[in-house]
Parts: structure tokens; C-alpha cells; sequence
């Protein structure tokens, strides 16, 4: 494909910017609280992309990364190759019912269902564009990387926002110069009636001038059922620079 597009500007009659990276599963986690957000305040949502595998391009997955993390993320990349597909030919609308086809076909399939090695293949995409609604064809810019140009673009946005040191997702509140914020990185998607009381606290925190960060390295296992499913008493794990600590090659020979 030639003649690609220019990242789109941002477009001020919505009230929030998504960036998403379809494989992390805290920007799934998030995208639901947001959704819920969105049916109680009649706010609209901007899906735009940011990618793992673009952000991460100058590392050494080997060294720097968990076992099974340059699959994923070039698995997430993929998949964003035919939502800039979809865009360009279709309007920001389809994204995000796009967004939750490609959510609830992974993240909600049970543990052991074999998902990391179907994951943004041709015979997944086709399975996520049916669910959305959208035309199957799409799935053939899965190896189009001439859309990584317009990838990488849209993630150096986001990242121009809120700094380097972070990762998925980043939300914009009232784009393209309102409030911009990595996360919140939840573990579980909030009860109805927590959202919008979460969301007032999210941003009222991001509003304040002075405000840089408020983190825990101690977190649930996201409560998810490809990961193992949904409990009331999560365990508790400690996390370092997106994984979770001991799970890198480096960590294991100490």
C-alpha cells in the first residue's frame, strides 16, 4: 500500500483520547472503567493507538523483557495495523466497538485456551472484524508495516503528552490540551457505581499543577479470565518496568 495518510489531529468534539495497545491488559482493564464512565456522563471517546512494540523498538526483548513479550507486542502491533486501516477508510467511529471485539475475544477466553499463538493471526482478525461489524478484508493490513510510520507517529503523540517513562494506556481528557495521564493502571474493572467517583478522583489529582505521580509497585493479578480468571481475594504481585519482578532472564540468575 502506498500514499498513506497523516496522523489524524485531534478532533475536539470528544471528550477523551484513548491510546490503547490491544495486548496490554491494564489498557483492556481501563478501556472497560472508561466505557462505564461514558454510559453514566454522556462523554464520547477518541480510540487512537500507541504501540508497545513501536515504543520498545530500540530494546533488547531478550534481556529486557519477560519470555513471550516481543510476541505479544508485535502481536498488538499487527492488530493496530488494520484499526489504522479501518480508520483511514471508515471514520474513528468503528473503533470502538473494534476495541471491544478484540478485547473480549482474548481477555475474556479461559486460561489454557491457546490464545498466545492465535493471537492477531489472519483466521483472529477475521473472527474480531465479524464481531465489530466491520468488513474481513481489513485483516489483510495485519502485515502492511507501511501503517508503522503513521503507528509510531501517534505513539510519539502520546508520549509528548505525559513524558517517556510510561506505558499503556494514556487517556487525554478534553484533547488536545486538557488534562493527559498514564492510566490509571487498575486491576480490575470498578463496580458501575465506583466509575464516575474514580474518574472525578483521577482527574481532579491530574488538574493539579504540581502533581507528577502516585504509584505502588505491589499489584492484584489483573482480574482477567485468560490470566486465570476473576476472585474476590486476588494475590499480589510486585511489578518493575511493566512485568512482574523475577520474570526477566537477569532476575532469575540472581
Amino acid at each position: 500500500m502506498t500514499d498513506k495518510p497523516a496522523m489524524p489531529p485531534s478532533d475536539p468534539s470528544y471528550d477523551i483520547e484513548f491510546f490503547w495497545d490491544p495486548v496490554c491488559p491494564f489498557a483492556w482493564i481501563t478501556s472497560r472503567w472508561v466505557e462505564q464512565v461514558v454510559d453514566q456522563t454522556g462523554y464520547s471517546v477518541d480510540w487512537r493507538f500507541i504501540s508497545l512494540r513501536l515504543l520498545n523498538k530500540d530494546k533488547d526483548y531478550a534481556t529486557e523483557f519477560p519470555p513471550g513479550y516481543e510476541q505479544g507486542h508485535t502481536a498488538g502491533l499487527r492488530m493496530l495495523r488494520v484499526a489504522a486501516a479501518i480508520r483511514d477508510v471508515e471514520g474513528r467511529e468503528p473503533l470502538g466497538p473494534l476495541v471491544t471485539a478484540y478485547g473480549e475475544s482474548y481477555w475474556d477466553r479461559p486460561k489454557g485456551s491457546g490464545m498466545r499463538s492465535y493471537l492477531s493471526t489472519h483466521e483472529h482478525a477475521v473472527e474480531v472484524l465479524t464481531a465489530a461489524g466491520l468488513p474481513t478484508g481489513y485483516a489483510d493490513a495485519l502485515d502492511d508495516d507501511s501503517w508503522d510510520e503513521l503507528l509510531d507517529e501517534e505513539t510519539e503523540l502520546a508520549l509528548s503528552r505525559t513524558g517517556r517513562d510510561v506505558g499503556t494506556p494514556i487517556i487525554t481528557f478534553q484533547p488536545p490540551d486538557g488534562l493527559s495521564f498514564f492510566g490509571p493502571v487498575i486491576s480490575r474493572i470498578p463496580d458501575p457505581g465506583d466509575a464516575v467517583r474514580l474518574w472525578d478522583a483521577v482527574t481532579t489529582l491530574a488538574a493539579f499543577p504540581g502533581f507528577a505521580e502516585m504509584k505502588r509497585s505491589m499489584r492484584e493479578v489483573p482480574q482477567l479470565n485468560i490470566l486465570g480468571g476473576i476472585t474476590d481475594a486476588p494475590e499480589s504481585e510486585d511489578w518493575a518496568s511493566g512485568h512482574r519482578v523475577g520474570h526477566l532472564a537477569s532476575d532469575r540468575q540472581h
